[in-house]
């Protein structure tokens, strides 16, 4: 395929506001967010496997924490967790009742989380594959995706589809061997266009994804396109606009919210940090960094953990620095990475006293308790966990900064799940 055509196509991909590229890789918000999320949710999965606490299902378990966290990286990764699924009547994925293979795959994401170099992943994915496990496939490459975004793509079959359509190749699903194989040629096409793309692999990823779904037309789907009904590519469109509404509408309720919690906490006298990527965001005609610290104080935790904290939305501390809360603010995809966070800041913390908050769409707040109910979040002591709905939050927020002494103000909108 000529380099020129590709790199048109690139551009093409670059300049649809509405691409993944455009509504996902540029959102460094939630990316960087994932990410982190991403990596402190798998160490719950590997010490869980090597604990032998893991379980013999996928719902419920520390696994479903992370497969859910990355499908909630819009469209590209939408279908992630379907491979992990446990299929009883296949015995597929076979981690789940084979103790060897489960074992096995804990060592794997292991290795590779704590790999530093490429070649150290090839070994393992190498013997990942050498164990033959039934139905545990390439589909593992999106979790090291987050771990290592420069060295490893994606994977999902509306990736490969666009990659063959795109070179006339002929790569399969479901092999690491053909996984690899497609890897090698992305990578060699992400250096020869490196100027219109990225070191992450989730621009190159993106573009061979939308070539894919038929929304980029190449010379390689152009048929495919023709054929499909056209009320179906308008239905696509359309869900996909509708999509990029929704999350317009949801980045201001969420930077709403902000406002509002920082807003009260600077009035209950606490010194308020916003999440560093929040800063630029406005509301009520002012910028959400006005209302923060301009850095976040030095704590008591490891260098991960600072970073992971960093990015909690809203934090109030005292005069000596010490967190008196912590606020997550959800959208309608980002409940699991909340409650993670969450759980990541408690477990780093040297502060018990810190009172953490989920603030919740109104509309979800019966997922929100199922959520907090897990039994793997119980038995992790995540349980102090409250939320708050967004219209409590709206409609007491004044009442509140009149009348408040300290963070206990919260005490009368906060909820907790209830448990038999």
């Amino acid at each position: 395929m000529d380099n020129h055509y590709i790199a048109d196509r690139i551009r093409a991909y670059r300049a649809d506001t509405e691409s993944v590229y455009n509504t996902w890789f540029l959102n460094n918000s939630e990316r960087l967010k994932a990410f982190r999320t991403i990596k402190s949710g798998l160490t719950d999965v590997i010490r869980s496997i090597e604990a032998r606490t893991f379980g013999n299902d996928y719902k419920g378990s520390s696994l479903e924490f992370v497969m859910s966290a990355i499908c909630e990286q819009k469209q590209i990764f939408e279908g992630a967790a379907h491979a992990f699924y446990w299929k009883p009547k296949l015995r597929i994925p076979d981690i789940y009742e084979n103790d060897v293979h489960q074992l096995a795959f804990g060592r794997f994401l292991k290795a590779v989380q704590q790999a530093s170099q490429e070649k150290q992943i090839l070994e393992e994915i190498y013997k990942l594959d050498n164990m033959h496990i039934k139905g545990l496939g390439p589909a593992a490459a999106n979790i090291i995706y987050f771990l290592h975004p420069t060295l490893f793509p994606p994977f999902n079959t509306a990736i490969v589809k666009g990659y063959n359509e795109l070179l006339g190749q002929k790569i399969k699903l479901g092999s690491w061997t053909a996984y690899l194989e497609m890897r090698e040629g992305l990578l060699q096409m992400n250096n020869e266009q490196r100027s219109l793309l990225s070191n992450d692999l989730g621009a190159i990823g993106g573009f061979v994804f939308e070539i894919g779904t038929g929304r980029l037309i190449v010379s390689g789907n152009a048929e495919r396109v023709l054929e499909s009904e056209a009320a179906k590519q308008e239905k696509t469109r359309l869900k996909r606009h509708t999509e990029i509404m929704n999350d317009i509408r949801e980045e201001n309720a969420h930077s709403e919210m902000q406002y509002h919690l920082a807003r009260l906490g600077r009035s209950l006298g606490y010194k308020v940090w916003i999440a560093q990527n929040d800063h630029k965001r406005q509301w009520n005609s002012a910028k959400l960094g006005e209302l923060s610290l301009p850095a976040l104080p030095p704590l008591q935790v490891s260098k991960a953990a600072f970073d992971t904290i960093s990015f909690i939305d809203v934090i109030w501390l005292d005069d000596e620095n010490r967190m008196i809360a912590a606020f997550e603010v959800e959208k309608s995809t980002s409940i699991y990475s909340g409650i993670l966070r969450l759980y990541d800041l408690a477990l780093s913390l040297n502060e018990p006293e810190c009172s953490l908050y989920l603030i919740s769409p109104d509309g979800r707040e019966k997922e929100i308790q199922a959520q907090l109910l897990r039994p793997s979040l119980q038995q992790n002591n995540a349980g102090h966990i409250s939320y708050i709905l967004f219209s409590d939050l709206q409609c007491e927020c004044d009442a509140m900064c009149k009348y408040g002494r300290s963070h206990e103000v919260l005490e009368g909108i906060s909820r907790k799940p209830v448990r038999s």
